[in-house]
C-alpha cells in the first residue's frame, strides 16, 4: 500500500513537471521529428491509437453532471462558436490569401483555425482561476461537433480550391477525438469519479509523452521537405503567431461584450484561443498536400508560449489573487 502510494506521488510530481513543460515539451516533438524522421516515421501508423489515449485521458476529467449548468445559459457557448468557428477562419482564409499565393498553405491556415479547441486548455484555465465547468462544456461541445465542423469549415470556404476527403477526414476525428471523449466521460459519469481518481494518475504523463510522439511521427514524414533557411516558412511562423495572438484576443473581447466575471472570461478566451493542434496535424498529415501542415507546425512550436506570455498579460487579477 506504501509502495503503491509512493508510485503514485511519483507519477503526479512527473505530471506537474510535465504540465508546466508544455511550451517546451511541444516544440521538442517537432525536434524529434526533425532531427530523426527516420525513427519516428515508423510510430505513423499508431498516431490515431495515441491521440485516442490523450484524449481519453482528458475526458476522465470531465463530468456530464457539471456541465448541466452551463448549458442552461448558452450565450457564453454562442459567442465561443461564433468567434472560433466564424471569425477565425475567415480571418486565416483572408490574412493568409494577402500574404500567400499558395492554396495549400492556405487551406492549412484555414484547417488550423477551424481546428477544434485543445483539450490541454483545461490545465491553462484551472492554472488561470477560470470557469472550469464552462471550460470544459466548451472542450467537450467542441470536441464532439469537430466531425462536422472541422472538414464543413474547409469545404465551405475552400471550395473546389483544394482536394480533400471529408468522409475521411470526419471519421479519423470521430475515432481520435469523439468516441474516446464520449468513453471517458461516460466512464467518469457512472463510477461518480472513481474511474478517474483510479486512472488518471497514470493516464496524465502517458497521454503528455504521447502527445510528444504524436507531434514526432507527424513531423517525420514532412521534415525533409521543409528547409528552414526558406524565407516562407518563417513568414508562415509571423502569420500563424499574428493569427493566434489575434484569436486570443478575440475571445477577450467576448468575454467583455457579454460582460462576464472574471472566471468565465478567462474560459472563453483559452477555449477561443487554443487550437488542437495535434489532431490537426494528424489531419493535415493524412489528408492534405505537404504544405498544408506547414502553418500547424508552426502553431505547435509557439501555441503554447504565447497562451503562457498572453495568459500573464491577460489576466494579471486573477494571477494575483492566486500567489496570495
Amino acid at each position: 500500500m506504501i509502495f503503491s502510494q509512493k508510485i503514485t506521488d511519483l507519477l503526479q510530481k512527473l505530471n506537474n513537471q510535465l504540465g508546466r513543460l508544455i511550451p517546451v515539451t511541444t516544440p521538442l516533438g517537432i525536434a524529434l521529428g526533425f532531427f530523426f524522421p527516420h525513427i519516428f516515421i515508423h510510430i505513423r501508423p499508431f498516431v490515431p491509437w495515441l491521440f485516442g489515449m490523450m484524449t481519453f485521458s482528458g475526458a476522465l476529467k470531465l463530468r456530464a453532471s457539471e456541465l448541466t449548468d452551463t448549458m442552461r445559459k448558452p450565450v457564453p457557448i454562442l459567442l465561443f462558436f461564433a468567434a472560433s468557428h466564424v471569425i477565425m477562419p475567415l480571418a486565416a482564409l483572408f490574412s493568409s490569401s494577402l500574404v500567400f499565393d499558395n492554396a495549400d498553405i492556405i487551406a492549412g491556415f484555414v484547417l488550423l483555425f477551424a481546428g477544434p479547441t485543445a483539450v490541454s486548455g483545461f490545465v491553462w484555465v484551472a492554472i488561470f482561476k477560470g470557469d472550469k465547468a464552462l471550460g470544459l462544456t466548451l472542450i467537450l461541445l467542441d470536441t464532439l461537433l469537430a466531425p462536422l465542423i472541422v472538414p464543413g469549415s474547409v469545404s465551405i470556404l475552400m471550395g473546389a480550391k483544394i482536394t480533400m476527403d471529408m468522409s475521411g477526414i470526419a471519421i479519423s476525428l470521430l475515432f481520435m477525438v469523439v468516441l474516446p471523449t464520449i468513453l471517458g466521460v461516460t466512464l467518469n459519469e457512472t463510477s461518480k469519479g472513481r474511474v478517474s481518481a483510479s486512472l488518471c494518475p497514470s493516464f496524465d504523463p502517458a497521454a503528455k509523452l504521447c502527445l510528444i510522439l504524436v507531434i514526432a511521427a507527424n513531423a517525420s514524414p514532412v521534415a525533409p521537405g521543409i528547409h528552414f533557411n526558406d524565407p516562407l516558412v518563417w513568414i508562415t511562423a509571423l502569420v500563424c503567431v499574428l493569427l493566434t495572438v489575434f484569436g486570443f484576443f478575440l475571445a477577450k473581447l467576448n468575454g467583455v461584450i457579454g460582460k462576464y466575471g472574471d472566471e468565465k472570461s478567462v474560459s472563453m478566451t483559452i477555449s477561443g484561443g487554443l487550437r488542437n493542434n495535434s489532431a490537426v496535424m494528424t489531419i493535415a498529415v493524412t489528408f492534405f498536400p505537404e504544405a498544408a501542415v506547414l502553418p500547424t507546425m508552426m502553431s505547435i512550436i509557439s501555441q503554447q508560449t504565447i497562451a503562457a506570455i498572453l495568459g500573464k498579460f491577460l489576466f494579471k487579477k486573477n494571477d494575483k489573487e492566486k500567489e496570495v
